[in-house]
């Protein structure tokens, strides 16, 4: 994992830079995704998450979840076709500020089925071309990644 300016950037992980969201893809063609250590950031400490039900197919480009912070109201965008599996509700109601504390681990959002595997990672980044990415935006926008504590 690199650490730059504070913000954690694993490298076995898959990006979409547009969204600030991270996927861990899975043998069985399913996923986990969160947001990215810069995501949680930026939003500031995280108040409410509101969830799509799992069961729910969900467009590329659309939102499996609402995220509400004390800066910020936004999606929670899905880079690809996916059905939603399961989400991290029950984490969140006892603890909002999971993602902002561990957003690689427990501060995971939704786990989903890829819907079309051979063309989900075409939008995604990853390795050194995400570090790269990441680095320059950290730079560009004068990001310094925090922890939120109890």
């Amino acid at each position: 994992m690199v650490v730059y300016y504070g913000c954690d950037i694993p490298e076995d992980l898959y990006y979409h830079p547009k969204y600030d969201s991270w996927v861990r893809f899975e043998a069985d063609d399913t996923a986990t995704m969160g947001m990215t250590d810069i995501a949680q950031t930026q939003a500031g400490k995280i108040i409410h998450i509101r969830f799509k039900k799992p069961g729910r197919r969900i467009k590329a480009g659309k939102f499996a979840a609402t995220i509400e912070s004390g800066k910020w109201i936004g999606p929670f965008v899905v880079p690809f076709d996916a059905e939603i599996l399961a989400t991290n509700e029950e984490t969140f109601r006892r603890d909002p500020l999971i993602a902002n504390k561990d957003p690689y681990g427990e501060g995971w959002l939704v786990k989903v089925r890829v819907l079309d595997p051979a063309r989900a990672r075409d939008e995604l980044i990853t390795g050194e071309e995400a570090v790269a990415f990441f680095k320059k935006k950290i730079e560009e926008s004068g990001i310094r990644c925090f922890r939120c504590v109890e």
